[in-house]
């Protein structure tokens, strides 16, 4: 009886030793990271070209993220393949910096599998030169730079046909390449280079035909100064929010979704960038 007696007390004793330092721990949590796990900020790792998908997403990281309990890490790229790179290598929860089209031609050409999960704004592609101030004056035998990616390159010879530079084979469409161009009057010459070095090639040729974000990042303004720029109205390239297939719906990433969609965010675009950014619809 007495053995019996001395057991439960033994039992007793342990059972709220055992409360005691589950209590603790739990008192300690907030003490030692600010917040327990139910109350943390969700923070998200996302690539960026610098110009506008970073300044847009800067935009969003201080003014509407921390009242949806987002916390954005913003890293910058100055090319169209790491950010990619790194995002179906875990290093990144999401990228932004592309069109559909051109994720598409990556994970086909590469083997990833990036969704694209969020449309954001349409940055038109266009024509620039330091040259010439207008198409028409463009030079017979003149070189024309145009990005090398698939993609781009296609959208690039598009921009030429539809303002009667070239003619392009039927049917060949965005798909184009240097090959497909069956007429070209004024027997231009087209350099293909990195998206990335169109800009800097502006002293070199006679004109470039340079990705928005770029011509953006150099300084120069679509709105105003592109000898010839792509229509908005049923334009596939917009750009967007891209993440890891399967991931479409995790929480911070539909939440950081909306808020590149939300009313301000568009406001943000059309207030700095004066038409040169155009936010999707």
């Amino acid at each position: 009886m007495y053995i019996r007696r001395v057991l439960g007390v033994v039992a007793l004793s342990l059972s709220l030793a055992a409360c005691g330092t589950s209590q603790s721990a739990t008192d300690a949590a907030p003490e030692a990271g600010g917040k327990t796990a139910e109350s943390a900020d969700t923070v998200l790792k996302v690539g960026a070209t610098p110009v506008p998908h970073a300044e847009i997403l800067n935009f969003v990281k201080d003014n509407l993220a921390p009242a949806a309990g987002l916390k954005l890490e913003i890293v910058e790229f100055t090319d169209y393949v790491q950010p990619n790179v790194q995002l179906d290598e875990g290093q990144l929860a999401a990228n932004f910096f592309q069109h559909k089209p051109y994720l598409d031609d990556f994970n086909a050409s590469k083997g990833t599998k990036l969704a694209f999960a969020t449309p954001v704004h349409l940055e038109p592609l266009g024509l620039y030169s330091k040259k010439v101030t207008e198409l028409s004056a463009l030079p017979s035998g003149a070189t024309v730079a145009l990005p090398n990616d698939a993609t781009n390159l296609g959208r690039a010879l598009k921009l030429l046909a539809d303002n009667g530079v070239v003619t392009l084979k039927d049917g060949v469409g965005t798909a184009a390449t240097e090959r497909d161009v069956a007429d070209n009057p004024k027997n231009l010459t087209f350099k293909a280079l990195e998206a990335a070095q169109l800009p800097r090639s502006l002293d070199d040729v006679d004109a470039a035909v340079i990705n928005g974000n770029y011509a953006l990042e150099a300084g120069l303004k679509p709105a105003s100064q592109a000898l010839a720029l792509e229509k908005t109205e049923g334009n596939p390239y917009v750009n967007g929010l891209v993440v890891q297939a399967g991931h479409e719906k995790d929480a911070g990433l539909v939440t950081l979704g909306k808020l590149l969609q939300d009313p301000k965010t568009k406001e943000f675009i059309q207030q700095k960038y004066e038409g040169s950014v155009i936010p999707a619809e």
